[in-house]
């Protein structure tokens, strides 16, 4: 028989499961109509406008047509793992949102007593997140190589030539940048010595500004083009490369199933800024104050926009780039990877593997803001190579290319 305690915790769990699911499909829902506008802002056109005032009621009426569209399955596909695969897709996206605090840790005091179901008791503060792993991060990345089965496992069911080039062009490309992602973080688990996500903001609270994205800046960067990449967004888009395979992996896809889809690769999306914000960007805190930390509704309320604004800031990002960008060769977007983040990320762990040494040990500084601003000085002359001689100013100001000298017109003969 479980007690109050147990109950009331199983109550809170369930809250917040239900409010975090909500909030994440509506967010991925009007993501959709954010792209649309950003894309005629882009391309200096208007976006949508008639679904509702300002076109707000976009998002619905794609929902709806896609529910009331028909279902079509080819007929020579294998209909178990065609029908399985969006469905893998979509719920390793929407598991990982639910390890990531989204605020302020919520003071909850409760004792309730409910028909049929008897006394629910809760006493203290509660994280904002459904579930607190202590395995952090090594969770999000386990979970997210699994999104790459229904991806694979739709391409191959759908029998179609094109939808297999796709799932094996994702296949080939999310496992690449796992690598890469997987080692822009072992630094953040040098300097923090855990991999537990309010650890890691909790890290970042110690200075007036403690971001991890400063003393690790290589790091933010590789993680965040390799998220493009693990998303399958512009520049990385190689799987669903329309002038190439139709539509790729889900071109035989239709109504809710090519939905699913659609919602895993823009839930992918908030999964990464989320984490980028968490790990990089010091998550829900506030920075330059204390005054997140005291505890409190409002507290809760106000790191929770400050969050969410973080959050949108790169959600921005993804879709400005997406409009921007023309998409890579498969033979650049593999070297990239293999060639150029895996030996750099693992020259880049060593390197701080040796900052933390000299800074901890031989200078012997415990200050947290002092060990932060002298490993962000260790760091620049690291992001000045990386981006001023490897990348040769061509990310920063811009490649110039100049012309050859006009060859001069042959003299006429006399």
């Amino acid at each position: 028989m479980m007690t109050p305690e147990v109950k009331g915790l199983l109550l809170v769990a369930l809250v917040k499961l239900v409010g975090v699911f909500t909030f994440t499909m509506i967010l991925v829902a009007y993501l959709t109509l954010l792209e649309r506008w950003i894309a005629a802002w882009v391309q200096d056109r208007i976006g949508p406008n008639r679904a509702g005032p300002w076109g707000l009621l976009q998002p619905a009426a794609d929902g709806l047509k896609n529910i009331l569209k028909e279902e079509m399955i080819p007929g020579g596909a294998n209909k178990v793992y065609f029908v399985l695969a969006p469905a893998i897709s979509l719920m390793a996206a929407l598991m990982i949102p639910l390890t990531i605090p989204w605020a302020a840790p919520i003071p909850l005091e409760f004792d309730i007593t409910l028909p049929l179901l008897g006394r629910f008791v809760h006493h203290g503060s509660t994280a904002a997140a459904v579930t607190v792993l202590p395995i952090g991060f090594l969770y999000v990345i386990a979970v997210s190589s699994v999104g790459v089965y229904g991806i694979a496992l739709g391409g191959w069911a759908s029998n179609n030539k094109y939808s297999l080039l796709g799932g094996l062009r994702a296949t080939a490309q999310m496992v690449s940048y796992e690598v890469a992602m997987a080692l822009s973080l072992v630094p953040v688990l040098l300097l923090v010595g855990n991999v537990s996500f309010p650890e890691i903001v909790r890290a970042q609270q110690q200075g007036p500004l403690g971001w991890l994205v400063l003393p690790l800046g290589l790091s933010a960067f590789m993680f965040l083009v390799s998220g493009f990449a693990e998303t399958n967004r512009v520049p990385f888009d190689m799987p669903e490369a329309e002038s190439e395979l139709v539509a790729g992996y889900h071109t035989e896809y239709s109504a809710m199933k090519f939905s699913a889809f659609m919602i895993a690769e823009f839930a992918s999306m908030v999964t990464i800024s989320m984490m980028f914000v968490t790990l990089f960007l010091g998550g829900w805190d506030i920075p330059f104050t204390h005054w997140d930390e005291a505890g409190g509704m409002a507290q809760v309320g106000v790191t929770a926009v400050v969050f969410f604004l973080k959050c949108l800031f790169f959600l921005f990002l993804f879709m400005w780039i997406r409009w921007t960008l023309p998409r890579f060769r498969y033979d650049q977007l593999m070297a990239l990877g293999w060639k150029v983040f895996i030996p750099m990320g693992l020259a880049y762990v060593m390197y701080t593997a040796f900052g933390l040494w000299l800074v901890d040990g031989p200078l012997g500084v415990t200050s947290p803001s002092v060990r932060f601003g002298l490993l962000f000085l260790f760091n620049l002359p690291v992001l000045a190579f990386v981006f001023r001689v490897l990348d040769r100013g061509r990310l920063i100001s811009g490649s110039s290319t100049q012309r050859p000298p006009a060859a001069s017109p042959p003299a006429r003969a006399a």
